[in-house]
């Protein structure tokens, strides 16, 4: 693989106190481009990722040395001045004057008629005229006959965004494989968010860790998503939400020594798929595309995550205890079932339900530990 095809995504940056751990994030950033890795990917919806961005790299090394990749959310505009107005904002966040390339975000469904009535598409080809960005391109969240009509109709697309992963590949519900197969007929290069479904395939004590590590014990798990991907034409770009230095390390010796999988290797994930879906649990990414549209401002996707804690695990205590110390504001027993965050959801799941199932199993136990810290 000639191509420095891995991708750092600013969406699960570290925290320190509640804020960006810049030191770390800097830190991250000198290593990624030290090895030749030169793609960012931010959003105007991935609160603070824009400015963040601009104080780890933007300011810090030059313009022409790395590529950055920001996104139009066109949901709830009624305006086409909107986009304007907030393509604005981000490049001010950014402290750049253009992007390399500019999407519209999760596009699918309704939003797809959106951008027609605001002509975001016609805003996007005159950002590119005024050099404000280079490519145009959009994320997309929604069926494999959606996106044949988006690019049949816009040939104009020079990147699709899609979530591609060895677990939603067949996966009903996500088509990875025939979303990968619309863009690949229609000649688009593709960048690939949720390689490893929101760290679900990358986890070194997950369901399927023992299975993996037991083939190749010298490899962590999540190289093996990484490479089921970055194995198929026509890839422009891997993206990895990365938390850590060491997550940057890994990755990018996982695509510096680019292996194709073998038959073998592909079999061992074919397993690896079966005792994923034999055990219950939520898809969740933590992409927090929910949380922007509850009313409550329940912490959805750490909730989920207890929750599928618990499923995994079954173990009521210490689950429990997580469910506590995340309850203090808003929590499951709160939602209002607006089903607002369920529009928004690329994983397409009842979060409305969810929120019930899961004060049904962990409300109870989750007050012994408020009354026990209470007094």
């Amino acid at each position: 693989m000639a191509d420095k095809k891995l991708g750092f995504g600013y969406m699960r940056l570290p925290r320190k106190d509640g804020k960006f751990d810049e030191e770390a994030v800097n830190e991250m950033v000198d290593t990624f481009l030290a090895r030749g890795y030169t793609y960012f990917d931010t959003a105007f919806v991935y609160e603070g990722s824009e400015e963040a961005l601009s104080k780890s790299l933007v300011k810090r090394y030059p313009r022409d040395s790395f590529s950055i990749t920001t996104k139009l959310a066109i949901f709830g505009m009624t305006r086409p001045e909107q986009q304007r107005e907030q393509f604005d904002i981000s490049l001010k966040r950014l402290q750049v004057d253009f992007v390399d390339y500019y999407f519209i975000h999760g596009l699918g469904g309704d939003s797809i008629k959106l951008a027609d009535t605001l002509d975001t598409w016609g805003y996007l080809r005159k950002m590119k005229e005024e050099g404000r960005t280079k490519h145009i391109g959009f994320s997309f969240h929604g069926t494999p006959e959606e996106l044949d009509e988006v690019l049949t109709k816009h040939p104009e697309t020079e990147l699709v965004q899609l979530q591609i992963n060895y677990l939603d590949w067949d996966n009903p519900e996500v088509k990875s494989r025939e979303l990968y197969e619309v863009a690949h007929r229609h000649g688009k290069p593709v960048s690939i968010m949720e390689p490893t479904k929101g760290g679900l395939l990358a986890g070194e004590q997950s369901t399927v860790a023992s299975l993996l590590k037991k083939a190749n014990p010298d490899v962590s798990v999540a190289s093996w998503a990484f490479r089921y991907v970055g194995g198929l034409d026509g890839i422009k770009v891997v993206l990895s939400g990365m938390e850590n230095i060491d997550q940057v390390n890994d990755n990018a010796d996982t695509f510096d020594n680019f292996k194709q999988l073998t038959e073998g290797e592909r079999a061992l994930i074919a397993e690896a798929v079966e005792i994923i879906n034999a055990t219950p649990r939520i898809p969740c990414t933590s992409c927090h595309y929910c949380t922007a549209h509850c009313p409550k401002k329940i912490a959805i996707p750490m909730f989920i995550k207890i929750y599928n804690d618990f499923l995994t695990h079954r173990d009521k205590n210490s689950t429990g205890y997580s469910y506590a110390l995340f309850s203090g504001g808003s929590g499951p027993a709160d939602c209002v079932k607006c089903r607002q965050c369920e529009k928004h959801c690329p994983q397409h799941i009842e979060i409305s339900d969810v929120m019930t199932k899961i004060d049904e199993s962990l409300g109870e136990v989750t007050k012994k530990f408020v009354t026990r810290t209470e007094g």
